[in-house]
């Protein structure tokens, strides 16, 4: 067997027109090779971010000498205080915390891991020996020992400025921050400042490192939900889609409500002067207006097509009984999912690590300063754009391997002849179609960086009153990028089935599959998109209820970290597991209509040539007796060798 080799259809006596291939070879190669290129830089941003980056520094803290606390550390050069472990020094104590200053994002006192914070004020140094005798917490620099404490000539310099107020722990990079009024106040405000003057990247990065329990939480409920809906698709009734509906309303009601809630609570709180507060209540008042114009467009549209549902239970119905023919096509979603996530989590370690990557610095003191360096930005893009065309290829894979599989089992006529049609779709893909999903993918993603970028752009100007006009020109322009996306989409799938049809490039497939759809009568069209509709409410159904999870969990964590940001990111998890899963019928369903133009396209339904489409197929879509009866006459016919389809084979 050669890759990319030749893969002949067998010839019949009467060529279907719309198999014009004899000779099937591999489509789009120099898209293949450009991924290639481009996963090649993915692989040296990796490789570079994981040898110079430490993402624990974001969340765990890190004390004067490099040290990050909570975790076992490695020597830097040239500091001799570096490398210690410290497992069970989890907390972030200064010598002078009622007294702290900064200057350039660096804080004049020095900064010590401990394993506890005290809890009560210590008056002198006698005090502070006790306190780490009892509670082995040191708050005296390292090369001191606790029972020099009150013997050593420079302990008053080595050692916390007295009295040491008493302090309780921080969640934010694990502060110890003290209790007394006074100090809190100059305290919290120097650490707001440093907060501020962090860069919205870095406290992105530190959101979500904060909120990382909360965030796996949800994605889990995001997976369980795709799961129900999957459940409930391919078992569907009246009753359930009615409870669905119900609950979605209901959801899309509470949530927009909840979100508008929020975003007055935190405008009124005594907090909205932090920079991190300031960004939440903004994203959260954006939250709120997509929620309650994504509502009213959905109960709009809801009410408008309520008289097609009966229709569309039926479809899904037709669907369902296909995806029971073949049982396994259900573990498809399951492996893109897991293919998924490894990848999403390598993707996350990575921007974690560009988030951090610096060179460490040794003072004359020994102590230690990272500074962050150039091209971090660019790698960041890079790496961004990687993830959404990665995200998408798996994806379109998937809707290739589903549309073969379907493609197999419509074109025959004896079904139960048909073998292995999935492994046949995985290999065909494989060895001949993985350039036509990789350039299907790069459309998806050329659509996404612009409107990305003017996004960002009109968050940009979100603050200038003077440009109104321009701000609301860029949101117009990302939302018709956005349909324009939806559409791009429908035609990528069905030029995915042609590919896989005809053994066409994606170019050629896309122009003959738009060709035979627009072909299609009004009824067929309508029918079409009350399935994908449903699909998108089932999506939306995940996301709503997993949106509602993170806002519980999330409001009572606000400490000063942007969280906002991970529930957008949890928002999108959920959005991205949904269409995965849920993808599977929408993609059946697009095949299916493809493979039934295909066949009106071919075939009449005489006793010459009858339709491939079983009975329940042409009684949802035609309803009508007499191509009911055609199609009953068409297993005369399975034995005429110039109408029936041959299985694919290899060329010798």
């Amino acid at each position: 067997m050669r890759c990319c080799g030749e893969y002949q259809v067998s010839e019949v006596s009467r060529q279907r027109q719309w198999r014009p291939l004899i000779y099937r070879k591999c489509t789009d190669i120099p898209w293949l090779v450009l991924f290639f290129v481009f996963w090649s830089g993915l692989v040296f941003i990796a490789g570079y971010a994981l040898v110079a980056g430490a993402a624990e520094r974001l969340v765990f803290g890190y004390d004067s000498y490099g040290n990050v606390c909570g975790r076992r550390n490695t020597p830097i050069q040239n500091a001799p205080f570096s490398g210690q472990d410290m497992t069970y020094r989890k907390h972030v104590f200064f010598l002078d915390s009622c007294n702290l200053e900064i200057r350039n994002l660096k804080i004049n006192s020095v900064a010590l891991c401990v394993s506890n914070c005290p809890q009560e004020q210590l008056n002198t140094l006698h005090d502070v020996q006790l306190f780490a005798k009892n509670n082995g917490s040191y708050l005296c620099v390292y090369t001191l020992n606790y029972t020099e404490y009150t013997t050593q000539t420079n302990a008053l310099e080595w050692c916390p400025v007295l009295p040491v107020p008493s302090s309780k722990s921080f969640p934010l990079f694990n502060r110890c921050v003290p209790e007394n009024p006074d100090c809190y106040s100059r305290f919290a405000s120097v650490l707001i400042n440093v907060v501020n003057e962090v860069d919205f990247f870095h406290r992105i990065l530190s959101g979500i490192m904060a909120g990382r329990d909360n965030v796996i939480g949800l994605s889990i409920l995001a997976v369980g939900l795709s799961v129900i809906m999957v459940i409930t698709f391919l078992f569907i009734s009246t009753l359930l889609v009615h409870i669905f509906l119900t609950l979605l309303i209901f959801g899309l009601l509470f949530v927009s409500g909840v979100l508008w809630w929020l975003y007055y609570d935190h405008v009124n709180d005594p907090s909205y002067e932090l920079e991190t507060e300031k960004e939440n209540a903004k994203f959260l008042l954006g939250f709120a207006i997509i929620a309650t114009l994504v509502t009213i467009v959905l109960l709009t549209l809801i009410f408008v097509l309520r008289k097609s549902i009966q229709m569309t239970i039926q479809l899904f119905l037709v669907t369902s009984k296909f995806i029971r023919c073949m049982p396994l096509l259900l573990l498809q979603p399951v492996w893109t999912f897991i293919l998924l996530i490894f990848y999403w989590v390598l993707w996350v370690a990575v921007l974690l690590s560009l988030g951090t990557s610096g060179n460490a610095q040794v003072s004359s003191e020994g102590q230690v300063e990272y500074k962050p360096l150039a091209g971090i930005r660019y790698m960041w893009w890079y790496h961004l754009i990687g993830f959404i065309w990665t995200s998408e290829f798996f994806l379109a894979c998937q809707q290739m391997i589903i549309s073969g599989a379907t493609v197999s089992w419509y074109l025959h006529r004896d079904k139960n002849k048909i073998r292995h049609p999935i492994l046949s779709s995985l290999s065909l893909v494989f060895w001949y179609h993985l350039g036509t999903a990789i350039i299907g993918s790069f459309l998806i993603t050329l659509l996404r960086i612009p409107r990305m970028v003017l996004l960002y752009t009109f968050q940009l100007l979100s603050n200038k009153q003077d440009n109104v006009c321009t701000r609301w020109s860029l949101k117009c322009c990302a939302s018709c990028s956005f349909c324009f996306e939806k559409f791009l989409k429908y035609l990528d799938q069905n030029a995915y089935t042609a590919s896989i049809i005809n053994g066409t490039p994606f170019c050629t497939s896309a122009s003959d599959a738009y060709s035979i759809m627009a072909k299609n009568p009004p009824r067929v069209s309508s029918l079409n998109f009350s399935g994908v509709f449903l699909m998108l409410l089932g999506k939306v159904f995940v996301v709503c209820f997993t949106v509602f999870g993170g806002l519980m969990a999330f409001n009572y964590h606000r400490e000063l970290h942007v969280w906002a940001i991970p529930l957008l990111l949890v928002a999108f998890f959920a959005y991205l597991v949904a269409h995965c899963f849920l993808s599977l019928f929408e993609t059946v369903i697009h095949s299916l209509f493809l493979c039934y133009a295909v066949d009106i396209e071919t075939n009449d339904g005489s006793s010459e040539k009858p339709y491939f489409m079983e009975q329940d197929l042409m009684a949802l879509i035609h309803q009508t007796n007499t191509e009911a009866d055609k199609l009953k006459n068409r297993s005369q016919q399975n034995g005429d060798d110039g109408i029936e389809l041959q299985a694919l084979s290899r060329a010798d």
